[in-house]
């Protein structure tokens, strides 16, 4: 370090005086001016990112697609075949997949943890949804989650990330800065979420659980799967997280909703971890209405749907079915695999 002073015979010499002489040529300019415009829109992105000037959205509208039953429920050995089988009887992929379309599955990875201690979606069940996009004419297939354990050990402990790619899906870590803001029509608690912008930017969003026991939502599955999409601190989500999941369903809107009830966790949900807890009920449940997927996998698993604070929110603002009485009214098919 140079730690002489300035005298009063010195001179003082700017920056920009002890930058080399050089001749600016047409070609280094125009560079210039590109860096110039490179730098701007970087700090453009940076400046929103800090100050929170996110792009609002009053989430997605929503395709309304009606399948051939209310929910379709499919018993098997095989989760693979038990998927297809299960689609085809809703009535196709092809009704919710349209050609050079992009899709997003939503699967739960949430955890570090192996197929067979099911605390993530099946892998299978993914491997075969990603298949039946592509077959329909999807040009891009998405898939994330944001993780509770380190990310990289649960894509990849949970199997999801090697059969999603081995079949040709995008699986990502979303980024943090790539968000938008939850916009609503009415007073809700995730106003101004930070919702992640894949999230929205799809043309068919299939929302992709598995059912099992939660220690504070009582169970979580479809409505409670949307979490992974939320930025943010998620922690402040489990205050008023009744409303705050029956909104976030509102406006996410899922096409599809596949429950993964192949192997689930009865008890110490959501992480678990002993294969004590694991139950084989072999069982897949597929409809349009993630309300009325929820509340029959709340009776599967010998709970009442009103006791859980997001059907019951939900039912309260009409996003779905939700009760004892739809369940019974509902067209549901039940096919063996």
């Amino acid at each position: 370090m140079d730690n002489r002073k300035e005298g009063k015979g010195m001179k003082k010499v700017s920056i920009f005086e002890r930058l080399p002489k050089r001749k600016i040529t047409r070609k280094g300019f125009l560079k210039l001016c590109g860096i110039g415009a490179g730098s701007l829109a970087l700090n453009s992105v940076l400046f929103k990112f800090a100050f929170g000037q996110e792009e609002a959205s009053s989430g997605r509208p929503g395709k309304k697609i009606k399948g051939l039953h209310d929910l379709v429920v499919a018993k098997g050995e095989d989760p693979y075949a038990m998927t297809v089988k299960a689609i085809e009887a809703m009535g196709g992929m092809g009704k919710f997949v349209r050609k050079n379309s992009i899709v997003l599955i939503k699967p739960n990875i949430g955890w570090d943890r192996s197929p067979e201690q099911a605390g993530n979606t099946n892998p299978y069940v993914v491997g075969a949804l990603v298949d039946m996009c592509f077959k329909s004419g999807a040009k891009r297939v998405n898939i994330f989650d944001r993780t509770c354990n380190d990310q990289k050990r649960c894509y990849e402990n949970s199997g999801i990330e090697k059969i999603a790619r081995e079949k040709g899906a995008n699986v990502f870590s979303p980024d943090d800065w790539n968000v938008v803001k939850a916009k609503f029509n009415y007073a809700s608690p995730m106003e101004g979420w930070p919702i992640y912008r894949d999230a929205l930017e799809c043309d068919t969003f299939i929302n992709v659980p598995i059912l099992k026991h939660h220690s504070l939502a009582g169970l979580t599955i479809s409505m409670k799967n949307l979490m992974g999409i939320c930025s943010g601190n998620r922690g402040l989500m489990h205050f008023d997280i009744g409303t705050k999941l029956a909104h976030l369903t509102d406006f996410i809107k899922p096409d599809l909703n596949v429950i993964d009830a192949y192997r689930i966790l009865k008890r110490n949900g959501p992480s678990g971890g002993n294969l004590a807890d694991v139950v084989d009920m072999k069982t897949l449940i597929v409809g349009t209405d993630p309300v009325l997927c929820d509340a029959y996998s709340c009776v599967l698993m010998g709970r009442e749907p009103s006791s859980m604070s997001y059907i019951k929110q939900a039912v309260k603002y009409n996003i779905g079915k939700g009760d004892y009485t739809d369940i019974a009214k509902s067209d549901i098919l039940t096919i063996n695999v």
